[in-house]
């Protein structure tokens, strides 16, 4: 390898091409060769301009490579690594995935085992003039620093379906896990996007009898249906959020959800979702993860409710593990291929985000998730 391609945001709504040298593979290292990586929605964000990247400690400013929902396989692996985070045998050519932040290992949280709660867990983003260059998923390869949580890939699932294990896929399952779901549970979704959709087949397979999802666009509530949805509730034709919140009482024999999740990603719903939990239940927040998502609660409510609200960022590494296993299993049961819609070369990242985020508001439309194809 001489040099390798990487697209760094330069300004709001602008990604350039930049070539850097190769990145020198250390002991418990491991170069990624990128197969695809996906446009999430807080990729959205940051193209547009509504949050500024999280650099990595220490990092210089400059244009930043994005990207962290991804899948690739080993190019190149330290000598001393034979296996991976499961103790199955890894070699170069093995496709993988892996958490896309990094923890320290070395503070009090990492110390409980809380890797995703580490303080310095953003060093998987830095500028063009940090080295290695490549912790973005725009970017033909991405680099795993020494101590790293690795897994390998069953052979039977596509680049294209793994593309969202390690942000999408295994967030909702974290969450689901972290509201405490059950067997029998009676849960909701607020929101069909692509987390939506994971988070509804999800609930299913983790035991919920009822899953009822709520959206406003009826393409995505009908991939909804045929990814486990009971029910679902289009905002248009159920316009105001007494009604909404009333449907959702009935629909959970007058109790309302035992977790409801948020992954709308706008601070507006949440008082709406709060409604909808039954009294002693749960409500995961996902969505809201940029500054001043302000939110105004009636505190009274929520204690004589018992509601717990639980944050969900990021998850524990052994998600990824459950979320490949979920794949295998559930493969021809739901079609989440579905999720992925649309797949651009790095070349044309600017086209892809500028479709992603015009298909993202036009009214009627299906398409979910757009993928850089490294290829």
């Amino acid at each position: 390898m001489t040099k390798f391609k990487a697209a760094a945001l330069v300004e709001p709504g602008k990604f350039e091409i930049f070539e850097f040298p190769p990145v020198p593979v250390q002991d418990g290292g491991i170069r990624v060769k990128v197969k695809t990586g996906g446009i999430c929605g807080s990729d959205l964000h940051f193209w547009r301009g509504e949050l500024k990247p999280i650099l990595s400690p220490g990092a210089k400013p400059g244009p930043v490579v994005l990207g962290h929902e991804l899948a690739g396989v080993v190019e190149e692996k330290g000598k001393d690594i034979s296996t991976d985070s499961l103790g199955q045998v890894l070699q170069e050519g093995d496709r993988v995935v892996f958490p896309y932040y990094f923890p320290c290992h070395r503070c009090y949280n990492c110390l409980k085992g809380e890797f995703n709660h580490c303080p310095t867990r953003f060093r998987f983003r830095g500028s063009i003039y940090d080295v290695p260059y490549c912790n973005g998923g725009f970017a033909e390869y991405f680099y795993l620093w020494p101590g790293h949580f690795v897994f390998k890939v069953p052979e039977i699932l596509s680049n294209e379906v793994v593309a969202g294990v390690n942000c999408a896929l295994s967030q909702v399952i974290y969450g689901w896990k972290i509201g405490g779901i059950s067997i029998g549970d009676r849960v909701v979704v607020q929101g069909a996007g692509g987390l939506g959709i994971y988070a509804t087949a999800a609930a299913r397979e983790m035991g919920a009898s009822e899953v009822i999802v709520i959206d406003g666009q009826k393409e995505r509530l009908e991939l909804a249906k045929q990814c486990g949805a009971t029910q679902t509730i289009d905002i248009n034709d159920v316009p105001s959020v007494e009604s909404r919140v009333e449907c959702v009482k009935d629909l959970t024999m007058g109790r309302g959800g035992d977790i409801v999740m948020e992954v709308v990603g706008y601070p507006q719903v949440v008082n709406e979702g709060i409604q909808m939990v039954r009294r002693g239940g749960a409500y995961v927040e996902v969505g809201n993860i940029w500054d001043n998502s302000n939110v105004t609660l009636d505190m009274s409510k929520i204690i004589w409710g018992q509601v717990k609200i639980i944050p969900a960022a990021h998850y524990t590494p052994e998600t990824l593990p459950i979320a490949l296993d979920f794949l295998v299993a559930i493969k021809d049961k739901y079609p989440l291929g579905n999720i992925m819609s649309n797949t651009y070369p790095l070349e044309k990242i600017n086209e892809a985000f500028t479709e992603s985020d015009w298909l993202g508001k036009k009214e009627g439309s299906s398409n979910m998730r757009s993928f850089i194809v490294m290829e």
